[in-house]
């Protein structure tokens, strides 16, 4: 009896940590489905910081079969209220393995990634920032990628 009801306790346990999902605000999003992304048609969103804070950033971008590449390579940058540059990295995320085979899951006609940018992104002056992404790809226009969103995990 002792050992049933220590196995539910544990079981309960699991369900409300391992269950629970940490919501993400997103900072900007933009779908392609209707369109191709061409070179310089930057994603961006303005964002009000108010206080100093700290941003744990990942983005989510959804690619279809057609995407023609087993890699992604973007440039996040933060661009202050005076349009300096405040912070601005390059990045290049595989996707898929040696044998051309998706690194994730198929799902509603998608290949879903969440990819991390940059989990201690501070801004301490208050002020209009810009968050933008630009796509680096070889040959543009690329096909194939349906949506991107910026996400601060909180």
């Amino acid at each position: 009896m002792k050992k049933s009801v220590l196995f539910v306790w544990a079981c309960l346990f699991c369900l409300c940590g391992c269950g629970r999902q940490e919501e993400n605000a997103e900072l900007l999003q933009r779908s392609f489905y209707n369109t191709v992304w061409e070179r310089f048609d930057y994603v961006r969103n303005d964002v009000e910081v108010k206080a100093p804070t700290t941003y744990n950033l990942s983005m989510r971008i959804s690619f279809t079969d057609d995407y023609p590449y087993d890699n992604f390579s973007m440039v996040f940058a933060v661009i202050d209220a005076e349009g300096n540059p405040y912070r601005a990295k390059g990045y290049k995320f595989k996707l898929k393995d040696a044998d051309g085979q998706w690194n994730c899951e198929k799902k509603d006609d998608c290949y879903t990634f969440v990819l991390p940018i940059n989990k201690q992104l501070q801004i301490t002056d208050p002020g209009k920032y810009q968050f933008k992404i630009e796509q680096r790809m070889p040959i543009t226009p690329i096909v194939g990628v349906k949506e991107i969103a910026l996400l601060n995990n909180e």
